[in-house]
């Protein structure tokens, strides 16, 4: 907790303003270290964070982990979630911090003073004991960890569309290298008409 108003400063920096899910970030990202005996990286990628939304509280996280998507030590699983599993790269060892259920009621009972919802968590979530913040749990990833980190530098070719893919992402498929995409578990689609008519069916 030393560090909170530093860490805090540091998210704030990249928004130009403070908000409760950055410092819900900054401060799980605290926890989550101090489970797995972790310091924040400098220079190493031993600290792998798994985050559970993107927005303000990524960049909380970020802050105070030193994770990040550019150094592959950061990544998004979007649940939509303030939540997030911290994983020790060496040992295996996983746990993931989210925030309690009821976590905006906590806030405003802790903060009597401020009838303001907003602000009553700008204070709150500084200033709160842990435990009631967040749930903490030691959990098994499904994937194996070097398949999530996996190797970087290598570069296959798409056997369908022909498209460059790095860092062992392709799919082996009956004999053949694909992209995600080209075997069917891409998050997009290349015909226009198609899409349209999905969009079409999906507001009427």
């Amino acid at each position: 907790m030393n560090n909170l108003s530093t860490l805090l400063e540091i998210s704030a920096g990249d928004h130009d303003h403070l908000c409760p899910r950055q410092i819900l970030g900054v401060r799980i990202g605290l926890r989550g270290m101090g489970s797995l005996q972790l310091e924040a990286n400098q220079g190493s990628k031993r600290l792998l964070v798994i985050t559970e939304t993107d927005g303000c509280f990524a960049d909380g996280l970020s802050a105070a982990t030193n994770c990040t998507v550019g150094h592959r030590t950061l990544r998004v699983e979007d649940y939509g979630k303030a939540a997030a599993t911290f994983v020790d790269t060496q040992t295996g060892r996983a746990v993931r911090v989210a925030n309690v259920i009821n976590i905006r009621e906590r806030a405003s009972a802790f903060v009597t003073d401020e009838p303001r919802h907003y602000f009553a968590q700008m204070q709150a979530y500084q200033s709160m004991p842990e435990e009631e913040l967040f749930t903490i749990q030691e959990v098994c990833l499904n994937t194996a960890i070097e398949r999530i980190v996996s190797r970087p530098g290598i570069r296959v070719s798409c056997e369908v569309c022909g498209e460059e893919i790095m860092n062992e992402r392709e799919i082996l498929r009956d004999g053949s290298i694909l992209c995600q995409n080209c075997a069917g578990l891409g998050y997009y689609q290349s015909n226009f008409e198609i899409c349209s008519k999905k969009q079409f069916v999906a507001h009427n």
